[in-house]
């Protein structure tokens, strides 16, 4: 059964508002762990969305791709954002390692969070439930969740990918990649516009699911 508007807004609202919290949130706690309280003491580490939701961001911008894409009767990748987490690198025992292991807490959340609806869906297709809203709203946290690891382990700086490959990368050639992060966000609304951000991270999005879906027996 197609889901008119208001009803796929419904869907989407819990698993997108939790995905971008806990992502947030984690960067948050990482960060506090590993000697920054800079976020911590703002209040970031906690599971209100009141705290990390950015209204343009995290509701607008996503409302309208959602839309555009059940007026032009087609699928599209679900972009938007939250408000950052405050990182003080100083703050940091090892600043460089730090860095990229707070980037990782964010995707590592929402890998997390994937496998969690994944267990849900099983055990609703399990036990059975009533309609099918919970199921949908369970595939829809699948897919939030692994867009929002995949999208942001490009490396693309300030992504969190671009954040961890900084960290990695040997000091002559982490300078100079660093350095991009002004442009990172050009650099993304021109792939996105271009139609390469979605033919990068669809496929990766499909293994996510695939690999998901044989660990807990779902079918299609």
């Amino acid at each position: 059964m197609e889901l008119s508007l208001p009803q796929l807004i419904a869907v989407y609202a819990i698993p997108v508002i939790l995905a971008i919290t806990l992502h947030e949130a984690a960067h948050a706690f990482v960060a506090a762990r590993l000697g920054d309280p800079t976020a911590q003491l703002q209040g970031r580490v906690t599971l209100n969305p009141l705290r990390h939701v950015d209204p343009v961001g995290t509701l607008l911008v996503p409302a309208l791709i959602l839309l555009a894409s059940k007026s032009l009767g087609a699928g599209g990748l679900l972009f938007g954002w939250a408000r950052p987490v405050p990182i003080v690198p100083s703050n940091l025992r090892s600043p460089r390692r730090d860095m990229g292991l707070v980037a990782a807490a964010g995707p590592g959340a929402n890998l997390a969070m994937a496998l969690g609806w994944a267990l849900a869906l099983k055990l609703m297709a399990m036990f059975g439930s009533d309609g099918e809203f919970f199921p949908r709203m369970a595939i829809a946290g699948i897919f939030v969740n692994l867009a929002l690891a995949v999208l942001n382990l490009m490396p693309v700086p300030p992504l969190d990918g671009g954040r961890i490959l900084t960290s990695l990368l040997p000091h002559r050639l982490a300078g100079p990649f660093s350095r991009l992060e002004p442009y990172g966000l050009f650099i993304l609304l021109g792939l996105l516009v271009s139609g390469m951000l979605g033919s990068i991270v669809a496929p990766l999005i499909d293994i996510g699911v695939g690999v998901i879906a044989a660990l807990f027996s779902l079918s299609d």
